[in-house]
């Protein structure tokens, strides 16, 4: 099978494409999907997919309500509607760090369809290091196991891409920000994927971006949670994106946090109540 044509996660350029330019999350909600695979390492369903709309076609992930595995500490079934509002937040900052996103019927009945995004194999955002403190240019993460009663550092790289992920990912709560769930592209663009524990009332923030863990967010962070609180206003424009996608009390919770972090004005640091880093780490 051949590849299909991709389009950038926001639209083709007519330059680009020779005709008027979808924006990704029409083609995503309205296109024709035709599952081509499974993604096997995914801990709940999620199938490779085309959707084609119009004469342009582009690969997506699409994962169906019906196959979510049941969580102990989030309801049943509502993973896929906290990705599509994972996208809505990351579109509210202006930084476009989630794939493009939306929830729609598909072959096997509602849930959330994502623009694939290829990563970049030569990209270098995590590393092992055989030191106690991390090189220039890198930010400590911790010790890890390495066999044989060995340890080395796990470290990430001190990126304003992966700080602005850190940022949203204390916005939506996220539980689970593995070192799979980043991926670099080769435009020097980076995402993150994999949001359906998010949004939960408690703090439930485990990730591997604990680098800057008690520093002060910079001014563009500090600007961008203040348009986030105008937004998240009873009446704003992101509470109105929000409301289908999350609970009530959820959608306080995120307040909450965008308020916490104006006013402490740091970076999120680990709780001592649950788990920092998830598991497995990468």
């Amino acid at each position: 099978m051949s590849a299909p044509e991709r389009i950038p996660p926001r639209s083709m350029t007519p330059e680009a494409s020779g005709e008027a330019a979808l924006p990704a999350t029409e083609l995503l909600a309205h296109g024709e999907l035709t599952v081509r695979g499974r993604i096997r390492e995914a801990s709940n369903a999620a199938l490779l997919c085309t959707v084609a709309l119009d004469g342009q076609e582009a690969p997506c992930v699409y994962k169906p309500v019906a196959g979510e595995r049941p969580l102990w500490d989030f309801p049943d079934g509502t993973l896929a509607a906290r990705e599509v509002a994972a996208y809505e937040v990351s579109e509210a900052t202006g930084w476009g760090l989630v794939p493009p996103t939306v929830l729609r019927d598909g072959p096997y009945g509602e849930g959330m369809v994502q623009l694939w995004i290829e990563a970049s194999p030569e990209a270098e955002l995590l590393a092992l290091v055989d030191a106690e403190e991390p090189g220039e240019g890198w930010k400590a993460i911790g010790f890890a196991e390495v066999g044989e009663g060995r340890t080395a550092l796990l470290v990430h790289a001190d990126d304003d891409r992966l700080r602005r992920l850190a940022v949203l990912d204390a916005v939506i709560n996220n539980a689970d920000r593995k070192g799979g769930h980043l991926l670099p592209t080769r435009d020097g663009r980076l995402y993150g994927i994999d949001h359906g524990v998010t949004f939960h009332t408690d703090d439930k923030l485990r990730t591997l971006l604990w680098g800057w863990a008690g520093e002060p967010l910079p001014a563009e962070a500090l600007e961008m949670l203040k348009r986030l609180q105008d937004d998240l206003g009873d009446s704003g424009p992101l509470t109105r994106r929000l409301a289908p996608l999350i609970t009530p009390a959820e959608l306080d919770a995120t307040r909450a946090r965008v308020a916490a972090l104006l006013t402490g004005g740091v970076h999120p640091e680990p709780s001592g109540t649950w788990p920092a880093i998830p598991w497995p780490p990468v």
